[in-house]
């Protein structure tokens, strides 16, 4: 047997025990904005304000509020786009408040989350 191998005890044990008391601060700090995100809305426009759509922070489409000018039977389509565009831009706003959340709760490194 090889001497000066594994010596036990205190092998760095101080060191994880503070990365372990770091990433449970994490871990709770990230649930708590998870939480306070849930509860935020965010909206988006399209079609120069014609439609109006709200998601949530569970990335769910509250509402949707269509201007009824924008209702024209003869260009159905135009008003189908203007409504993806809302809902897309509303759920954009709403990932980048949480990317920028998680890149402040992080410190900017990318864990992958």
């Amino acid at each position: 047997m090889a001497k000066g191998g594994f010596r036990g005890g205190s092998y760095g044990g101080g060191m994880n025990m503070n990365m372990i008391k770091q990433a449970q601060k994490m871990q709770a700090e990230m649930l708590k904005m998870q939480a306070e995100m849930e509860e935020k809305t965010f909206s988006a426009q399209a079609g120069g304000g014609m439609v109006t759509a709200v998601v949530n922070g569970k990335y769910e489409l509250v509402s949707i509020e269509i201007d009824p000018e924008a209702v024209d039977p003869e260009d159905v389509e135009m008003l189908q786009d203007m409504v993806v565009a809302a809902v897309n831009e509303a759920m954009r706003a709403a990932q980048n408040a949480a990317n920028a959340g998680m890149s402040k709760l992080t410190g900017g490194l990318n864990l992958g989350f």
